[in-house]
């Protein structure tokens, strides 16, 4: 498997950023009420995913690495702006369903996550494909929650009918608890498929919640050992021990 297919199945399959590694709950829980609120609101994080990642890969020799988390911000923000503005003007209809949870993109810990253990340590290319992959991981899983809530809910899937005439709403889907327990569901699907698999003799073990290692004491270098401009290479983990 090449890395650019690599770091799609990464996002989408192995760390999915909903179903796996349960980031970015507050937009999950809060737009998924309609399949199309969970499309738009994945599709806008998936261009803010791999834009910043591929700017802050491209950058990653000129940021310094005291300012990097202000940069990245900066870097993110601006992409978020001007995706909210190209949705005000082709998709004025989405854009005020989701309200403010589109400026509030800028704060989603997928998008820092990403830039910080991938992006800021990887080349362009795959920085490119590792947003693009976390991007249709989080599509996926907002657009699978919104189906379902609105199945319950309104018996129709992306506005259109499927239920029979008959069917009785479920309107509690429809509210905040809905999204609790469609997530909670879901999850529950997901992690019975890996137990099955393992069963099976599949190995699972790196379908997990980040790598279950100690970050700040990683061995492996330019994963959680991050260096100070000190002039001299010294890991943080070292440098917390010098002033104790």
């Amino acid at each position: 498997m090449n890395k650019a297919a690599e770091r799609l199945y990464n996002g989408v399959i192995r760390e999915n950023p909903t179903f796996v590694l349960t980031l970015g709950m507050c937009p999950t829980l809060a737009v998924t009420t309609y399949a199309v609120n969970g499309l738009g609101m994945g599709l806008a994080t998936m261009a803010v995913l791999a834009l910043s990642n591929l700017l802050i890969s491209l950058l990653r020799g000129v940021i310094p690495n005291r300012i990097r988390i202000p940069a990245f911000i900066v870097i993110i923000a601006s992409f978020v702006t001007v995706i909210q503005l190209l949705m005000e003007a082709y998709v004025p209809s989405l854009n005020k369903a989701l309200g403010v949870y589109i400026p509030l993109i800028v704060v989603n810990c997928i998008i820092l996550g990403r830039a910080e253990s991938y992006a800021y340590g990887n080349p362009p290319i795959p920085s490119l494909f590792d947003g693009i992959g976390m991007g249709l991981g989080f599509t996926l899983a907002l657009t699978c929650i919104g189906a379902v809530r609105e199945l319950l809910a309104q018996g129709s899937v992306f506005g259109y009918a499927v239920m029979p005439d008959s069917y009785v709403t479920i309107n509690i889907f429809g509210m905040a608890p809905g999204a609790f327990l469609v997530l909670a569901a879901l999850t529950a699907v997901q992690n019975y498929i890996k137990i099955r698999g393992a069963k099976k003799g599949k190995d699972y073990s790196r379908l997990q919640s980040g790598c279950s290692e100690d970050c700040l004491n990683c061995p492996d270098t330019g994963c959680g050992r991050r260096f100070y401009d000190t002039g001299a290479d010294v890991p943080v983990a070292d440098l917390d021990k010098e002033g104790s």
